[in-house]
């Protein structure tokens, strides 16, 4: 009972207040942590790398825009409110029309691109 007593009650997190906080796009940040994953938040517009994860699904969540994740066979919109769930190994690519904010769960540590690097690989996100 006194080492739970010791550990930090775990505090909310305001993702607007935390997308307000940056501007640029396609660099997700790191905003929680559980089980061996990240919950990572991002700013994106235009068309993504295609790419996948091979030992990992990955999850999209739309919170604001008009997205959506093309694969080879076609292209999944997605609404505000809405989310996907990318199998691994499945090849995909994220895009959006205009700007949207989105959020993600990856594996604790998985490139954001996959094992496809590009000039949108993030050697490390940023938590915030």
């Amino acid at each position: 009972m006194a080492e739970a007593a010791r550990l930090a009650t775990p505090q909310p997190v305001n993702i607007a207040e935390k997308l307000a906080s940056f501007s640029d796009h396609w660099n997700p940040r790191v905003v929680g942590r559980y089980n061996g994953n990240e919950v990572r938040i991002a700013k994106v517009d235009g068309e993504f790398t295609w790419h996948s994860h091979a030992g990992t699904d990955e999850l999209f969540m739309v919170i604001s825009g008009d997205f959506g994740i093309e694969f080879r066979d076609g292209l999944v919109k997605l609404a505000p409110g809405e989310m996907l769930v990318v199998p691994k190994g499945t090849e995909h690519r994220p895009v959006a029309n205009g700007e949207c904010q989105i959020l993600m769960l990856d594996r604790e540590g998985e490139p954001n691109t996959g094992a496809s690097p590009s000039h949108y690989t993030r050697e490390r996100l940023e938590t915030i």
